[in-house]
């Protein structure tokens, strides 16, 4: 087992903790890494920033019911063309 994560592993990791589901030793290896690789620590940085604005705004998303109903329009109208 390596302390040292790819790029791809540490996106990875950052996903998951910005919906706080990454391990104690996946955030070790996630801090090694964005230290020394700076293309992963601006797609942590993007992350954070994207985590505290939803939070910050209170984002809501449609309901599954709504989703549905849009659905159904957008092929009603796709079997017309």
């Amino acid at each position: 087992m390596s302390i040292f994560l790819k790029c791809e592993e540490a996106n990875h990791t950052c996903d998951k903790n910005q919906y706080k589901e990454a391990s104690f030793l996946e955030m070790i290896k996630l801090n090694i890494h964005v230290i020394f690789c700076r293309a992963c620590r601006e797609y942590s940085a993007r992350n954070a920033k994207l985590t505290k604005f939803i939070k910050r705004n209170k984002v809501k998303t449609m309901s599954s019911q709504d989703k549905e109903s849009l659905k159904q329009r957008l092929e009603k109208e796709m079997a017309k063309q």
